[in-house]
């Protein structure tokens, strides 16, 4: 199964067997193989990394894994390329796609990757957008596998804004056949159109998705309980009324841990806030696996360069 070539915007485009291609490579790669083999893997390759959004993790763990994988990747600021003055992503997709091999973008709209991907002639990765956050996704599933040893049947319940994060959830969980309730304020619902996309994987693999109000109703004898920050990049003007929305209802506590199996594990995709989606308690607590999914950030790219480059 050769996957040489292909973007990686969301996992929507991808197969149950090809996602599960990416764990088992990511996985081998953290544990089995050795640090030659993966240097052999992208030797002489570029990888052109795109910000428009700041970022700790996306950056590190790209630049490192192609470092690791035996390739270069070079950081290119939005507001430092022509970008900034007003060339086309249609030009800037067509100048790269000349010297690099591949191309990861952080941006704001999802129509930017789109385009991105459109116009360049070598793979395309989303490091995130306002709709999709794949490769975090990608890595929370590895880590759940890691740490319950399957993932079909688990339940996730994401409690909070139906954000990016939540909307790759909805995809990757329902493709590998982890069912996923999600709890949110009304106006907050994940993107409808994953949700379509999720209750059509959802039919084909048996799984249970669905979106409440009443996070004690998500977090219902659940294996994992997710929840990320209420507010944003791009969201500052709605703190205030987003806390207020959100806050003590949403907020993830020891208490909405009653609610759920004894083994849960709680999960966030970092930054987090301390006393807004969730209790440094919960946070900073035993449950928390937190710097885990951080690390496999790491683990879960350097398959997918491995693979599409």
């Amino acid at each position: 199964m050769s996957l040489r070539g292909r973007d990686f915007l969301t996992m929507q485009e991808y197969t149950k067997e090809e996602l599960w291609l990416m764990l088992k490579l990511a996985r081998q790669m953290k544990e089995k193989i050795t640090e030659k083999e993966k240097r052999d893997l992208l030797a002489g390759k570029t990888l052109a990394m795109i910000f428009q959004k700041p970022s700790t993790r996306t950056r590190v763990s790209f630049e490192v894994g192609m470092r690791q994988l035996g390739g270069y990747a070079i950081y290119l600021n939005w507001n430092e390329l022509q970008l900034g003055r007003g060339e086309t992503i249609a030009d800037t997709a067509k100048v790269l796609s000349r010297y690099v091999n591949g191309i990861m973008a952080r941006v704001y709209s999802h129509k930017d990757i789109e385009e991105l991907a459109k116009y360049a002639d070598i793979p395309v990765v989303n490091g995130l957008s306002d709709l999709h956050h794949p490769c975090q996704g990608l890595s929370d599933l590895l880590t759940i596998w890691e740490k319950k040893g399957d993932l079909e049947g688990l339940k996730l319940a994401w409690i909070g804004d139906g954000n990016n994060v939540c909307n790759s959830l909805l995809i990757g969980c329902t493709k590998l056949g982890v069912n996923i309730s999600v709890a949110c304020p009304e106006g907050y619902e994940p993107d409808m159109t994953i949700m379509k996309w999720a209750k059509k994987n959802a039919e084909e693999t048996g799984t249970i998705v669905e979106i409440i109000r009443d996070p004690k109703k998500a977090a219902k004898n659940a294996d994992i309980i997710y929840t990320d920050t209420f507010v944003s990049m791009g969201m500052e003007v709605e703190r205030t009324k987003r806390l207020k929305t959100f806050i003590p209802k949403y907020q993830v506590t020891s208490n909405l841990f009653r609610y759920a199996l004894p083994e849960a594990i709680f999960m966030h995709c970092l930054p987090c806030h301390r006393g807004e989606e969730a209790t440094a308690e919960v946070i900073d607590g035993p449950r928390s696996i937190i710097f885990d999914q951080a690390e496999n950030r790491l683990h879960a790219q350097k398959a997918i360069l491995a693979l599409i480059l």
